[in-house]
């Protein structure tokens, strides 16, 4: 099952509402803008809507092909949030947005709820963190607007986390877990040519499974769809300083890279896209 090392990603064309991403040829740089009081890298540092509206104009100015935009955090230990308090949070940065960047939005939201209402201000891509595990019928939702989707590999819950035990045989369990989500979505409505898998790193995973997962990434291809991984600022790349920690992301997302990530998801666009166009090359320069 896991390919040879020389093994170039296969291309896609990811359609969303408005746009269609061509993935394979280059890694494309989806970036992070949390909206939320409590994020474990930049928690209430971009709360307020006039900061994101500028940093996401910041972000596709450096380079990144994707805003990703959250409102609730995920990280271990977080409780979770109204979909009231959800939606006080995101509205108001999405309307600024609404017609502003050249590049789609997406949502980082497991709620049904909020997903229309973003997909109704112009968003085009929804970030399931759950991977349909929370509200399953998001999936349809998603499909109604013909938006991309992102199922992301989530074990328990970000309040359990901590308790969980070592899982055994990471990349196996997320395989079939990922194809399960891919059936669950199929079934309500979404095409698979909307569609993108992510391994969830760090959600419900043990430090060393993470790197596990990056270096056995190519066995997610029989899937058959686009790889997204998002490395950036994981407790499992901590260091003391944050310029350290911004290096240890760079050779995380160079290792997805070589591995088969089609989208790597960063905080920090302008270092990743220079990381990402020196790993681009490695990878193009690999014999066919």
């Amino acid at each position: 099952m896991r390919p040879l090392d020389n093994t170039v990603r296969k291309l896609y064309f990811w359609k969303l509402k408005q746009h269609e991403i061509r993935l394979g040829e280059r890694t494309v740089l989806m970036g992070v803008l949390n909206v939320t009081p409590d994020s474990f890298s930049d928690g209430g540092k971009y709360s307020d809507p006039d900061r994101a509206f500028a940093r996401a104009i910041e972000l596709e100015e450096q380079g990144a092909d994707i805003i990703d935009i959250g409102a609730e955090s995920t990280k271990p230990g977080s409780a979770r949030v109204s979909a009231a308090e959800e939606m006080r949070r995101l509205i108001p940065v999405l309307k600024r947005l609404k017609d502003r960047l050249g590049i789609p939005i997406s949502v980082d939201t497991y709620k049904a709820e909020i997903a229309e209402r973003a997909l109704d201000l112009g968003a085009e891509i929804i970030n399931d963190p759950s991977g349909l595990t929370f509200e399953p019928q998001l999936a349809r939702t998603a499909a109604n607007f013909n938006a991309g989707l992102i199922l992301n590999h989530m074990r328990g819950t970000p309040e359990t986390w901590a308790k969980l035990g070592p899982m055994p045989d990471p990349i196996q369990t997320i395989g079939r877990d990922l194809d399960a989500m891919i059936s669950r979505a199929r079934h309500a409505g979404m095409d698979k040519a909307h569609m993108v898998v992510d391994p969830g790193l760090g959600f419900g995973k043990r430090k060393e499974q993470n790197s596990a997962i990056i270096a056995r990434l190519g066995e997610l291809n029989p899937l058959d769809l686009p790889i997204m991984v998002g490395p950036s600022r994981k407790s499992f790349l901590a260091h003391p300083d944050l310029e350290e920690t911004k290096f240890a992301t760079a050779a995380a997302v160079t290792a997805a890279i070589l591995n088969g990530a089609h989208i790597v998801r960063v905080h920090d666009v302008r270092e990743m896209r220079a990381v990402a166009e020196i790993a681009d090359e490695i990878v193009r320069s690999r014999p066919e």
